[in-house]
């Protein structure tokens, strides 16, 4: 289409109206720019919520998230947890840490809908010395029957008193028997460090379930665990910190997390997704505002004066409030993705305002007034604006078709907020200037070196190029190399404490977070299952209901039975237990000590009892609060062991009947159906493993689900999403440069540097190395629409005639908008979650890679078309280059005449 005024086509006229009419009623527009920035914050803080439901992030039609979501409605008790893990010196002490944690947040139904230990029922009490192999039972009820003498002085008397009593016996059977010593030197060594401790002041309980079970102690694992099932608030900022918060509390206030015996740390996928969304969040603000501050100092560089810089920071507020004002309309919550629309609409909507700013100081050195250059301005750069603005915002709509629904909310904000700030750009901006009265330029705007820089690249244009070209084929033979990591934990803080804690877990297989669920018909059908997984390479461990029945119960009975016979009499708690008095214990350390030391000379030197015996004579001259402290330290969990030991002892044959209900009840539905738990080998913790984990199982399973099904599923709608989104923004910019420029060989000029950024960002990120993942992904179709925004300027400058590149405002332009735009990028990249701050790095890496080929990539290339061809060279858009070099000088003759 063509209009006649001026001889510009229609689009230029209209754009040149636009910015008249903003600047013909300055006041008013800067005046409603102001009210409804004011209008759409307040709009914006009033009805904009947050949405933290991570399990939302993906569309519920997805085959992967219809099976979690059944398992979820099935097994509701084991989704959405806070697990407390608690580590403490002494088994004991994380025990007692762990039921109290319990106890003192149960009760609260406001903030959770349950809590449970797992392991803790009295079933396994009873069982638990089933469920060991028989080699190992066969040596724990040696040791046992072994220690018969010294466990029956102790369980007559639990006390201090009582233990040195038994201390004493084994001097006399080094002295009468020639004892050996030797299997118990670090039980021994242990009684020695917990005395040394109490009487040097730091008193530490020593730890009988080490002492009675030696290493068999450290079978089940060294933690504790408490679960939560929070009750969420998902327009939170953290949905489960409240729960969070109530459960340090109670645990600051445990006498063991009090004295530093336990510790309780807090991990789960809630307090992971909280921690994730909170150093986001945080990175996010922090973040914009570095990116405001760094951006002002690099439009004072741009521009060279406040009253432009004032102008566009204003722009970019009025743009960010109307796009945020948006985002409340038309989705109304903000998610883990979306969140950081805020620096992307800043990095790139700037860019518009720059390319509007620079031009205009190049037309009001050759107009001399403000109302020339701007409507000068708007013929020249509207036009390459409205492209730019529309490649981007197709670069960002591509998103949201996507089964990503995280991210097609993210496109669909950022994609109507390039348009908002075109149409901010191109009306308050012009107004804004001439309210502040832009003064005149009395030098060039562009580059000073650039007249130089252009006649170099058109002298070596083909060099230029096939350097380039070698760099493609580089990066092309090392595409192979360029690996996608799968796992979501790779893009979180690492040095969160959930992050820490998850991580120690994970080097344990039964606390393996990567496990993978499945739900047979039936319980049968389940055991058969659970037979052909666990011969699969990349399995650990198959748990169903059936696991909690020991194996081979008849001969382990008969050797629990014969070691209760014998056992049974020692082990009767005393008909009237005494407590023992300072002046008891002091009188049996000096008793232990006479037995003691005649058993010294008989022993090596280095012997425990050596020490022991030291330890005796400071106890026996110890003052009564020492001594107190003492017997506490020694005996404090000897009669909860001693209990357990007598009710181990009593183990009957268990039963699937037998399993209580709580624990079956995560298992087996009651509609027959069995879950089966699937854990991997410790090398399917990679992206490579747990790929090749998911894949043995699902050919056993196919309708398996969990955590690794979910994180391997994920990983593929991810990338499935960004190259259907790769592929749409592609064709749309295409589709948009054709419209805008009617030139195949235009429009190619613009997309070729995109294929070469592309390529480049792919060689740079191979050889850093630095992998795509969840997050960083999002940064390559959307820096199709900033690459396409740098070089529709110059091939539109090109189509206009002009040759030379570098030396034009338009080169000024684009190296500031790349400046401030990779700055706030790189507030993200300075993140401390590692996803952000991945996604900041790939973002600089492809904006840097976009800008060599912009200013050098196509400089080189435009001056080969010119040195081949150029009588040839003839634009067919907008306007031809000739008529619209003459139409510009028209237009400086006309306001040259008006101002004289």
């Amino acid at each position: 289409m063509r209009g006649t005024d001026d001889g510009g086509p229609l689009l230029q006229r209209l754009l040149a109206h636009l910015v008249t009419a903003s600047r013909r009623y300055a006041r008013a527009v800067v005046l409603a720019g102001i009210l409804l920035a004011g209008g759409a914050g307040f709009y914006a803080s009033r009805h904009l919520g947050v949405n933290t439901n991570t399990d939302e992030m993906f569309s519920a039609s997805l085959p992967w998230r219809q099976r979690e979501i059944a398992f979820e409605r099935a097994f509701p008790e084991l989704q959405g947890l806070l697990v407390a893990v608690i580590d403490a010196r002494a088994p004991e002490a994380g025990e007692e840490t762990a039921r109290d944690l319990a106890r003192a947040l149960r009760p609260d139904q406001r903030l959770f809908s349950m809590v449970s230990r797992p392991g803790s029922s009295p079933y396994f009490s009873k069982e638990g010395l089933l469920f060991l192999s028989t080699s190992d039972l066969t040596r724990l009820l040696n040791r046992i029957v072994d220690a018969q003498p010294f466990l029956g002085k102790l369980a007559q008397d639990p006390t201090a008193r009582g233990l040195f009593s038994a201390l004493g016996l084994l001097g006399q059977g080094v002295v009468h028997g020639g004892a050996n010593l030797a299997p118990y030197r670090s039980e021994l060594l242990a009684f020695h460090r917990a005395m040394g401790a109490a009487l040097s002041g730091h008193a530490a309980p020593l730890s009988w379930q080490q002492m009675l079970s030696g290493d068999l102690a450290n079978v089940a694992g060294p933690y504790q665990f408490v679960l939560f099932k929070p009750r969420q608030d998902f327009h939170a900022l953290e949905p489960g910190g409240a729960a969070t918060a109530a459960i340090r509390a109670a645990a600051a206030r445990l006498p063991f997390v009090k004295s530093g015996q336990a510790r309780v740390r807090i991990t789960g996928s809630v307090a992971l997704a909280d921690a994730q969304f909170a150093s986001v969040a945080k990175g996010t603000v922090t973040g914009l505002i570095v990116s405001v501050v760094l951006i002002t100092l690099w439009l004072t560089l741009a521009v060279r004066s406040w009253r432009l810089i004032v102008p566009i920071l204003a722009t970019l507020v009025l743009g960010l409030m109307l796009t945020l004002f948006f985002a409340t309309a038309a989705i109304g919550t903000l998610n883990l993705v979306s969140v950081g629309f805020g620096i992307l609409f800043v990095g790139i909507a700037v860019d518009f305002a720059i390319q509007f700013t620079v031009r205009f100081r190049e037309a009001r050195r050759e107009t001399g007034d403000t109302p020339g250059a701007l409507s000068l301005t708007a013929r020249r750069a509207g036009g390459a604006i409205l492209v730019a603005s529309l490649a981007t915002a197709a670069g960002f709509l591509a998103f949201v078709p996507t089964d990503f629904a995280g991210v097609a909310e993210l496109g669909l904000i950022a994609g109507a907020g390039m348009l908002i700030a075109f149409l901010c750009t191109m009306t308050f901006l012009p107004a804004a200037i001439t309210l502040l009265h832009a003064r005149d330029e009395q030098r060039e705007v562009g580059f000073a070196w650039g007249r130089a820089a252009d006649r170099l690249i058109a002298r070596w244009h083909a060099p230029v190029l096939l350097a380039f070209a070698a760099l493609v084929v580089a990066s092309l033979a090392l595409v192979p190399r360029l690996a996608f990591d799968s796992n979501p934990l790779d893009t979180q803080n690492p040095d969160t404490e959930a992050m820490r804690t998850l991580r120690d877990l994970m080097n344990r297989p039964l606390t393996n977070p990567y496990g993978i669920d499945i739900l047979a018909p039936n319980l049968a059908t389940a055991q058969a299952l659970a037979a052909k997984l666990k011969s699969l390479p990349d399995v650990s461990h198959v748990v169903t209901l059936s696991s909690f029945v020991p194996q081979e119960q008849k001969q382990k009975l008969a050797m629990v039975n014969e070691a209760a016979d014998i056992m049974a009499p020692s082990l009767l708690p005393p008909p009237d237990p005494r407590a023992a008095a300072p002046a008891d214990i002091r009188s049996a350390a000096r008793s232990a000590l006479d037995q003691v030391e005649p058993a010294l000379h008989l022993l090596p030197p280095d012997s425990p009892l050596a020490q022991i015996a030291g330890d005796l004579r400071a106890v026996a001259r110890a003052p009564d609060n020492t001594v107190r402290t003492i017997g506490i330290a020694l005996t404090q969990f000897l009669p909860l062991e001693l209990d357990r030991l007598r009710t181990a002892l009593q183990a009957a044959p268990a039963t699937l009947g037998s399993v209580p209900g709580e624990l079956r009840r995560d298992w087996v539905l009651p509609d027959g159906r069995a879950r089966i738990q699937v854990l991997p080998v410790e090398a399917a913790e990679s992206s490579a493993g747990l790929h090749r984990f998911v894949a043995e199982v699902t050919r056993v399973a196919p309708n398996a689900g969990g955590t690794a099904v979910t994180v391997v599923a994920t990983s593929d709608s991810i990338v499935s999403a960004f190259r259907s989104a790769a592929l749409a923004a592609v064709l749309a910019i295409a589709a948009i440069l054709l419209i805008a420029l009617r030139s195949l060989r235009d429009a190619a000029l613009v997309l070729a540097p995109l294929l070469l950024s592309a390529a480049l960002s792919v060689l740079v990120m191979v050889l850093l190395p630095l992998d795509l993942n969840y997050a960083n992904i999002i940064a390559l179709p959307l820096l199709l629409g900033v690459g396409v925004s740098f070089n529709i300027y110059f091939v539109m400058n090109w189509r206009a005639g002009r040759r030379d590149m570098l030396a034009s405002a338009t080169a000024r332009a684009v190296a500031f908008s790349a400046l401030t735009t990779g700055t706030a990028f790189g507030s993200l990249a300075l993140s401390a979650e590692t996803g952000t701050a991945s996604m900041g790095e790939l973002l600089l890496i492809s904006l840097g890679c976009t800008l060599v080929a912009s200013l050098l990539f196509v400089p080189a290339l435009l001056a080969a078309l010119s040195h081949r061809a150029d009588s040839r060279l003839q634009p067919r858009a907008f306007a031809p280059a000739r008529l619209r070099l003459l139409n510009d000088e028209q237009h400086v003759r006309q306001t040259m005449e008006r101002r004289r």
